[in-house]
């Protein structure tokens, strides 16, 4: 019997959604550490080989940790080359699959400097999941004045999510802006676009009417490295300062893989 990897617990997929063809979410069910909404874990799966392959993924929804039991949600987007998520993609309701006991990552309500009243979360793809987790938390709506969401996708298909996104709109009352960008097609009344391009232009502060501020401004970036990386030096262009653990500034990212 292959020996759990260290740091592992079995857990078992209690349901799944199914966005497009290679878009899908897991449900899992798992005696996991307390961890803070916008933070990672990692999944394990032994391959054909019997050699275990492991993968970090965020958490889609806020920590409801309860009697050692934690219900997570990861949303995946299934890569042709991949060695986990195809694997992942055939899981169904019953199938164990095997979680980190602790999980990681600063891209938390905690580092951001606590003179930032508007809070800008750019996405790209799946990487949207930990801004859903961090918009769960009841301290977000609470502690910022004006909230961007931004989810740039290929297809208007990939735009997941919709119906809790409505729900936080409205639970927000006026708070929470949702701006949706597709790159690959023409989908009427929707950005089209990269959001650094957007960022530079002026186009995305003029959709979301949210004006920027170099002493209130914060965002989070997280998405494909390219997307990452891009998106950061147009905020260094913006004269933005990057957020250091020792030293506070308007924005942090992390890379999605």
């Amino acid at each position: 019997m292959l020996e759990v990897p260290h740091g592992f617990v079995k857990g078992t997929v209690t349901d799944r959604i199914d966005w497009t063809e290679n878009e899908f979410s897991l449900m899992i069910n798992a005696p996991v550490d307390p961890y803070s909404a916008g933070q990672f874990t990692k999944l394990a799966l032994p391959d054909a080989a019997g050699e275990w392959v492991r993968r970090a993924y965020s958490l889609v929804n806020y920590p409801h940790h309860k009697a050692g039991h934690e219900q997570m949600e990861f949303l995946f987007i299934t890569a042709d080359e991949g060695q986990l998520s195809p694997r992942l993609q055939q899981l169904t309701a019953g199938d164990p699959v095997y979680v980190s006991k602790k999980s990681s990552g600063f891209m938390t309500l905690a580092e951001i400097p606590d003179n930032m009243t508007n809070l800008w979360l750019l996405s790209t793809g799946s990487a949207i999941g930990p801004f859903l987790s961090i918009l769960d938390e009841l301290e977000t709506a609470s502690r910022f004045e004006e909230i961007v969401l931004v989810h740039a996708v290929r297809t208007e298909a990939e735009l997941v999510y919709q119906s809790k996104i409505a729900q936080m709109i409205e639970r927000y009352k006026g708070k929470l802006r949702y701006i949706p960008i597709v790159s690959r097609e023409e989908s009427k009344g929707l950005l089209q676009g990269r959001i650094p391009d957007l960022l530079l232009s002026g186009a995305l502060t003029e959709t979301a009417r949210v004006a920027l501020n170099k002493e209130s401004s914060f965002f989070y970036i997280c998405g494909n490295p390219d997307m990452v990386k891009d998106t950061s030096a147009a905020l260094n262009t913006l004269g933005y300062i990057k957020n250091l653990r020792r030293k506070a500034g308007n924005f942090s990212s992390e890379n999605y893989w």
